[in-house]
């Protein structure tokens, strides 16, 4: 068993999960002064993005797949297994996602970008370096290309 306890929450944005657009959506990550110091974000603003990784606590667990299923409902994608799919029923419900840090105030972040609803908790937040992008050609199917043209 692994306990994990977050570091903060989501505050605004929005607060109810849709599957598109979310480029603009602007919202702060506050993190806990019971769990952080306050130079926990020293040197942050050094980087343009940020890796949030959040736990999606508004799916509930009899909602969770741990087989398969047609992305989006959309029965004219293929039907796929949940780990072949970026679907917010995964077994433990986490989310990544890299962000625009758009500013830093103390352990507040504002950030662009995050595909989480108000009250998200946080697990982690990780500075973007390119150094960890995949490295090689990067192969995905043409849905995987579809459901993402408009989701952010």
């Amino acid at each position: 068993m692994i306990t994990l306890e977050p570091i903060g929450v989501v505050r605004g944005g929005r607060a109810e999960a849709v599957d598109d657009a979310w480029g603009t959506v602007e919202a702060d990550i506050v993190l806990d002064p019971a769990r952080l110091k306050p130079e926990a974000t020293l040197g942050l603003t050094s980087f343009s993005h940020v890796v949030v990784v959040f736990h999606m606590h508004k799916v509930a667990e009899d909602k969770v797949e741990t087989g398969a299923r047609h992305p989006r409902e959309r029965q004219d994608w293929p039907l796929l297994g949940i780990l072949a799919q970026p679907a917010r029923l995964r077994p433990n419900r986490v989310g990544v996602t890299t962000v625009a840090l758009v500013s830093v105030d103390g352990l507040t972040l504002r950030v662009r970008g995050l595909d989480a609803i108000d009250g998200t908790p946080v697990l982690d937040i990780k500075p973007f370096i390119t150094g960890f992008s995949p490295r090689g050609v990067i192969r995905e199917p043409t849905w995987a290309r579809e459901l993402m043209q408009d989701y952010f």
